[in-house]
């Protein structure tokens, strides 16, 4: 499998020949962060063209087809038409958090966008508190999402941003938890070295049922994490009308529709890392052939692949359930969610103490 490190050595030997070490370092910043926002863009226009496409298949219809060949300039045309719609200024609104609220919200999902393995040797930065980090970006967006609420001087979106707030910190105790229990079971916080660690086999299936019952849980806490059906009470359109970004437009409303659609991709990027190998590839113990051929697959499709693959499970959760009350949602959370990811955590380290996984 080609590892990605030889051409970024390449590039960094290639800048270093005829520019200063600090003057190379900051071009390649420049690089990669413009690499991050070009993939960053171009995964929104997918994954908005993907959902409607999963949802008309569920709702036996075609979703969009006019716009491009089976429909596929749909996305860019929305986007365009978005870009030049007007940027309104309201009365009563707290300018400068109103308008800081979306780059908060966008600030989060790219931090932790950054931290993911993209391929073998090709990550952005891997340290050895990798996933501590990536759960203290994420963090990050529920302030923009407060902050948006509050701001807009309007009681609907208060109401969505405090239903957001409630629900976004409720969940991440079973996110944290179930991340823990994975992270106990590979021995180490770095990104990297949870990837090398399923070099023999995914955690998924190594780690027996802790691993399993922490998938569901992660899926789950996940899907509300990132305010999607059947968790979507902060942007409840029969009750709140947009929830709180009702009273965005343009630009600043598209950085909010952006964010949503990259969380649904993080969300399940850390699920490939944590459970299904990252970007290792699939390989079946005796079946040589087999693995030989699944190695020349490139790492990034290993990785983007899963993560799309795990991104339809939770848009079959949104246009499957109906949507939980708000008294309901909690409930899920804190009398059986939590509890059930803190047994599951101590069942985990036994079997780490005592050895018993494969």
């Amino acid at each position: 499998m080609f590892d990605f490190s030889l051409l970024t050595n390449w590039i960094h030997q290639a800048l270093t020949s005829f520019m200063p070490e600090w003057l190379a370092v900051t071009a390649e910043c420049v690089l990669i962060g413009l690499l991050l926002l070009t993939v960053y863009a171009l995964l929104a226009l997918f994954y908005i063209y993907y959902e409607r496409k999963v949802c008309a298949a569920f709702q036996c219809r075609l979703g969009p087809d006019r716009v491009g060949p089976w429909g596929l300039l749909q996305s860019f045309a929305d986007m365009f038409k978005m870009l030049i719609k007007e940027l309104i200024s309201l009365k009563y609104v707290d300018k400068f958090l109103f308008a800081l609220a979306p780059y908060l919200v966008i600030l989060a999902s790219m931090l932790c966008f950054a931290v993911l393995p993209w391929g073998n040797g090709l990550q952005v930065i891997d340290f050895n508190i990798g996933i501590f980090f990536l759960i203290a970006c994420s963090s990050i967006g529920v302030l923009g999402i407060l902050l948006a609420g509050w701001s807009s001087a309007n009681k609907f979106t208060l109401i969505g941003a405090l239903r957001s707030g409630a629900q976004m910190v409720s969940y991440e105790i079973s996110i944290g938890l179930s991340v823990v229990t994975m992270v106990v079971f590979a021995g180490s916080m770095s990104v990297g070295d949870i990837v090398s660690a399923q070099s023999d086999g995914w955690f998924i299936v190594k780690a027996h049922i802790p691993a399993i019952i922490a998938f569901l849980i992660y899926l789950v806490a996940g899907t509300a994490e990132t305010n999607r059906g059947p968790f979507d009470l902060p942007e409840a359109e029969s009750e709140l009308t947009a929830g709180y970004h009702t009273e965005y437009s343009g630009i600043h409303f598209g950085f909010f529709y952006l964010a949503e659609y990259l969380n649904l991709f993080i969300v399940s990027g850390v699920a490939t890392l944590l459970f299904f190998g990252g970007w290792m590839p699939l390989h079946i113990p005796g079946w040589e052939a087999f693995n030989s051929v699944m190695d020349y697959i490139p790492s990034v499709l290993w990785f983007i692949g899963k993560a799309i693959a795990i991104s339809f499970i939770i848009i079959w959760f949104k246009w499957t359930f109906p949507r939980l009350r708000i008294d309901q949602l909690l409930s899920l959370e804190w009398k059986y969610l939590m509890p059930i990811s803190l047994v599951n955590l101590v069942l985990m380290v036994l079997i780490v103490v005592y050895g018993i996984h494969l």
